[in-house]
């Protein structure tokens, strides 16, 4: 953001919200973020949660925009940037003619056919099928249903454990990316035990690792890491931390080649780097 304004306000819920000051704070721009309570300090920028927009006004062309809340506070910032949300952009391709929904998602195997023709023609990848809602996500399913269309036209086997999607029953990784950055791959502790899974959970401060010194002064943050116990393997691991994104694609290869914990020990990491947060874990694990 190279022009923006000198203040701004965005206004959305959920992690779309949580992000959207991110790139004008860091631009130097102040903003406040209200999304439905209590002002929250942070860096840039400061968070109304539990609070509903109630009118929006500029009085003078080129003037503020002033935000009128429901508990009877206003707030004055030079721009209001909106998150409109999402959802599948599939209401003009004609689904209604074949017998599917126009209003809800695709439903498809791990091959990514659609489960309602039975002869197998269509695919649906990314949001439409609405499996998670993630461009990274979206991008895995559409080589998994490219192979799967180059299998089948070549005559070849085209249910190879490389041509079915996993990732999504696993948990696929995911960044908010607020500050800090929340990161997290697989299972919560929640659904894990919803699903039945033997769970036990280990968690560390990632400022007490010896290379939170060098990320910089006061540097700090938490990880957790959820296990099955009957198996020795992860269901999860979650960083909340600055700049932490780094470590999640280490734990994406835990979580999704399900490495047993014994063989993460071997998993040496460099000194000194908050990479060392994988050693803490195990430790607070146990043998």
């Amino acid at each position: 953001m190279r022009d923006g304004p000198g203040a701004a306000l965005p206004r959305r819920s959920g992690d779309d919200g949580a992000r959207a000051p991110r790139p004008p704070a860091r631009a130097g721009r102040a903003v406040r973020r209200r999304d439905g309570g209590g002002v929250v300090p942070e860096v840039g920028y400061r968070r109304a949660l539990r609070r509903t927009a109630t009118s929006v006004e500029r009085a003078v062309p080129g003037g503020p925009v002033t935000v009128h809340t429901d508990d009877g506070a206003q707030v004055d910032a030079d721009e209001l940037l909106l998150g409109t949300g999402r959802r599948p952009a599939i209401d003009d391709l004609g689904l209604e003619t074949i017998g599917l929904q126009t209003h809800d998602p695709i439903e498809v195997d791990s091959s990514m056919r659609a489960t309602a023709m039975p002869d197998g023609w269509l695919y649906a990848v990314g949001d439409v099928n609405g499996r998670n809602l993630l461009t990274h996500v979206g991008k895995y399913q559409a080589r998994i249903c490219g192979d799967v269309i180059a299998a089948r036209a070549q005559g070849l086997p085209d249910d190879t454990p490389g041509l079915r999607d996993t990732a999504d029953d696993r948990g696929a990784p995911q960044i908010v990316f607020t500050e800090p950055q929340v990161c997290m791959v697989g299972k919560t502790e929640s659904q894990a035990r919803a699903d039945g899974y033997p769970v036990r959970t280990v968690e560390y401060d990632i400022g007490a690792v010896a290379g939170a010194e060098v990320r910089g002064v006061g540097y700090t943050g938490r990880a957790k890491l959820v296990v099955d116990e009957d198996r020795r393997v992860l269901l999860d691991a979650s960083f909340v931390a600055p700049d932490i994104d780094d470590l999640l694609h280490s734990a994406t290869v835990a979580v999704n080649a399900e490495v047993p914990l014994d063989q993460l020990w071997h998993a040496v990491p460099p000194f000194p780097t908050v990479t060392e947060i994988w050693l803490r874990l195990l430790e607070q694990y146990g043998p």
